[in-house]
């Protein structure tokens, strides 16, 4: 068992609310695929699941030692001070207070955090950068709910580098991409087409968010590894 000598750090992954149906029934469910809380919990991590809710993200934060931004919905364009273009989803307000919450607060903090794809799209935003809100079609999603497989290129000398190496295959889905960069961060990966595919914030823990879905391949374990790594109290507190 990964470092079965330390308490397993508490990891959060923020999750939808939505529709969903199980047995019977069908109703508003606070949900998060299985492939994020697996993916912590073969990291060494405990996952904690963090519905979107009116308070609370402070005593949360405390308490936790890491925390993913998961995938979702499209961000409110005017978080970011743009108007909607039609491709771009409905709202999602409570999801959005409740993350950019949780995410100022983690990095007010110096908690370790991985974003991913919509994440990174956050951690971008809440730092005062823009997104693409629509890149070209069959680009990075090609049908619907089909991850799109293709090669990243790792800067050398970041983060991504260090657990990645200087190239990944990874699995996409996404239809917006980040634009104009928030303060401080740094672009570290990039695909074929010129679409930022991971940012990170220097001199952190660990902070560090990518456009694709780490979580869906099992066989690549080496963000959550790193994430649960950097949780871990006794060696980073």
């Amino acid at each position: 068992m990964h470092h079965e000598d330390h308490p397993r750090p508490l990891i959060g992954i923020t999750s939808y609310q939505d529709e969903a149906a199980w047995a019977v029934w069908r109703q508003r469910a606070s949900l998060v695929p299985q492939t994020y809380v697996d993916a912590v919990s073969r990291a060494g991590g405990t996952p904690v699941l963090l519905p979107p809710q009116p308070g609370g993200a402070g005593r949360l934060l405390d308490v936790l030692d890491g925390l993913v931004l998961a995938g979702g919905p499209d961000i409110d364009p005017a978080r970011y001070g743009a108007a909607a273009d039609p491709r771009t989803g409905p709202p999602h307000p409570a999801r959005d207070d409740w993350e950019l919450t949780l995410l100022r607060g983690a990095l007010d903090r110096d908690l370790p955090l991985l974003g991913v794809c919509r994440g990174m799209q956050l951690l971008n935003v809440a730092l005062g950068g823009t997104l693409v809100q629509h890149l070209p079609d069959r680009s990075h999603q090609i049908v619907p709910a089909g991850f799109v497989r293709h090669r990243v290129d790792v800067a050398g000398g970041s983060r991504a580098g260090a657990v990645l190496g200087p190239s990944a295959e990874v699995s996409c889905y996404h239809h917006q991409a980040v634009d104009r960069l928030g303060d401080g961060l740094h672009a570290t990966a990039h695909s074929a087409d010129g679409t930022v595919e991971a940012l990170e914030l220097p001199g952190r823990r660990f902070a560090l968010a990518v456009q694709w879905h780490p979580e869906t391949d099992p066989d690549d374990p080496r963000l959550f590894h790193a994430l649960v790594t950097a949780s871990h109290r006794e060696t980073a507190r």
